[in-house]
């Protein structure tokens, strides 16, 4: 009886990653609006009613999409690692750039489109992301540019920060190949070369807040960050 159970559970996560996967393959190249259960069935092999088991719904299913292709430009697990190292904070943004760059330009998986789509045109399912995604990732990306700026946590002016030095990030994402000509030559280019453009863009930046911030409260800039 336990190893019956244990195949059905198997069985099951097996149907569940089929469906995701055939549903983040369509919703990527046909959009929200225009993907049907059927289609999605028909890709995964699977009949309409297992979607609306494993999902509940095709929204469900939408949003589980949007989630798990967040999760694989950048994972909880993966920020959580770097937070526990001792690396300096620079070296932890330069990372999480790096891995952004990386998952956003890298054969433009479907998860990397999927999200296009939805920036460029939001559907309702985006609060799914909204409410649980980045709000768990978040803490991360502020506690490491408080460290940098010498902002205290939990001043405005982090979320700010933090805009600044995404935008460039999901500008990757927004503006895939074939889009503009330009897009197709920055998706050329070495990974190594937009990594550290984007970081010393962003550290440029970073470092002009902090000495902002300073002078306001009659303190001294730190360099040593």
């Amino acid at each position: 009886m336990q190893k019956t159970l244990r195949s059905q559970r198997a069985d099951g996560g097996l149907t569940y990653n089929r469906i995701l996967e055939a549903a983040g393959e369509l919703f990527a190249s046909t959009g929200f609006a225009e993907t049907t259960n059927k289609m999605i069935a028909a890709r995964a092999d699977v009949d309409i009613a297992s979607i609306n088991y494993h999902f509940g719904s095709r929204n469900g299913l939408y949003q589980a999409v949007l989630v798990d292709a967040h999760r694989r430009l950048i994972s909880v697990d993966h920020l959580q690692q770097l937070a526990a190292t001792n690396l300096p904070a620079r070296e932890k943004l330069k990372k999480l750039i790096e891995a952004m760059v990386n998952n956003a330009t890298v054969d433009r998986g479907w998860h990397a489109r999927v999200l296009s789509r939805e920036f460029l045109s939001p559907t309702s399912n985006l609060k799914a992301l909204q409410e649980s995604v980045i709000p768990a990732k978040l803490p991360f990306f502020l506690d490491i540019l408080s460290e940098i700026t010498a902002l205290p946590p939990g001043d405005p002016a982090l979320l700010r920060c933090f805009a600044s030095v995404m935008a460039p990030c999901a500008m990757l994402l927004v503006v895939g190949p074939n889009v503009f000509s330009f897009a197709d030559e920055i998706h050329r280019m070495p990974k190594k070369v937009l990594t550290e453009h984007l970081f010393c863009f962003a550290i440029a930046g970073l470092e002009a807040v902090g000495r902002d911030h300073a002078h306001r409260n009659g303190e001294s800039p730190s360099t040593a960050r």
